[in-house]
């Protein structure tokens, strides 16, 4: 259902601690609109133009994984996916950054208290940064001494939060992690201001996510604001290590839907040239708008089913399956694919005119293109979920949720 716009009015700190996740998916649905009147300047200014974020912040997206206990609406799985959705159906790249920024809460659940309450100061604080281990964090006393420089720091441009994985040195040389790992894998955070932006972000699609660098010297982090996802201080669903992957597939989802309403509505008014026959009487455009339908429609079932039986066997503390472990991740991976396919599709089937900047269908397929190249949909997740199946070896785990 459609909101009026008046009803995305800002709220600030306390206000708001109590909008329920379907005031949430409400206030994305009716910002979606929006964002698409914004989306050739999104993309041209390569990074979101601070009303948008401030239209972000203003609907609870950034807010949807704070846990009731702390005053929030704690979103299950699949309703965070949802919201995402919504967004992005307006705009990918408010989308793909309203899906980083959403983070802040997971993460919330592995730091200290006294770094959780600063935090709680804004409730609907934005978090971005890379998590992968490419920057170095020595030991030193209180806590640790940070350089690096961290490619794909998607939102940057506006966080609040930044946050960047790191190999743990103490004494020059690495330090094992838990377990016998060969490397400690921490997260270090700190504000956005204490880093700098690289402007390396020159992209086909995705262009005003601002995923550009970001980097580091020796910066101090004191010990409570770094944390790994093997410590979690909280139980529960939002405790797994992929929780902050749920809401991924949203984006591709609202993508492929976006580009798919777009050619349904465009057909009413198009016939073939060469027999003159009407779009909606062409066996042709039935065809493919029938096989987009069918293939976006599984791929979304496939996604939300899949969350909605891991958060509840995770809420009643039952160990998922290796199947069920790895149903989420290849679902995951699946939305992404179809987008691209669909939107390529439905691309062929609009012809020339989809090749114009004019054209939405040029920036969906961009779009869906660029995102299909990120970790979560690439060829090591299935591989992995294969391994898994088979008790070989993942050659990413994490993705798949495995804490090893």
């Amino acid at each position: 259902m459609t909101v009026p716009q008046r009803t995305l009015r800002p709220m600030a700190g306390r206000e708001q601690d109590h909008v329920s996740p379907e005031e949430i998916l409400a206030r994305a649905q009716a910002a979606a609109p929006l964002l698409r009147e914004r989306s050739e300047e999104i993309e041209r200014g390569r990074r979101l133009p601070q009303d948008v974020v401030e239209l972000l912040r203003a609907t609870g997206v950034f807010r949807v994984g704070m846990p009731k206990e702390w005053g929030g609406p704690e979103l299950t799985f699949a309703q965070q996916c949802e919201v995402i959705e919504a967004l992005s159906y307006g705009d990918a790249s408010a989308g793909w950054c309203a899906m980083i920024g959403m983070d802040t809460w997971i993460y919330a659940g592995y730091l200290d208290q006294a770094v959780v309450d600063e935090m709680l100061a804004d409730p609907d604080a934005i978090t971005a940064g890379l998590i992968f281990p490419v920057g170095r964090a020595d030991r030193v006393p209180g806590g640790y001494r940070v350089t690096g420089r961290w490619p794909f720091g998607s939102g940057v441009t506006h966080a609040d939060w930044v946050v960047g994985g790191c190999a743990v040195y103490r004494d020059g040389a690495r330090e094992p992690g838990p377990g016998g790992a060969p490397t400690n894998w921490r997260l270090m955070l700190a504000r956005a201001g204490e880093f700098q932006q690289v402007d390396t972000w020159h992209t086909t699609g995705l262009a005003g996510s601002g995923s550009m660098d970001y980097q580091v010297t020796d910066l101090f982090v004191p010990e409570e604001r770094s944390f790994d996802f093997m410590s979690s201080r909280r139980s529960g669903p939002l405790a797994a290590p992929d929780a902050f992957l749920s809401d991924a597939p949203g984006v591709p989802l609202g993508v492929a839907r976006a580009a798919l309403d777009h050619v349904r509505a465009l057909a009413s008014g198009r016939a073939d040239r060469a027999t003159g026959t009407p779009w909606p009487d062409s066996y042709r455009v039935q065809t493919v708008i029938g096989q987009a339908e069918m293939e976006i429609t599984a791929a979304r079932y496939a996604v939300y089913g899949t969350l909605n039986d891991l958060w509840q066997r995770l809420e009643a503390d039952i160990e998922p399956t290796p199947d069920q472990q790895v149903s989420t991740a290849l679902a995951r991976v699946n939305a992404f694919r179809t987008a691209r396919s669909v939107v390529s599709r439905l691309a062929d089937l609009v012809g020339t005119a989809s090749i114009y900047r004019t054209s939405p269908l040029d920036r969906w397929l961009r779009d869906a293109h660029t995102m299909c190249q990120h970790i979560l949909a690439q060829e090591q997740i299935v591989q992995s979920a294969g391994a898994h199946l088979l008790g070989g070896t993942p050659q990413a785990p994490f993705p798949l949720g495995l804490r090893t």
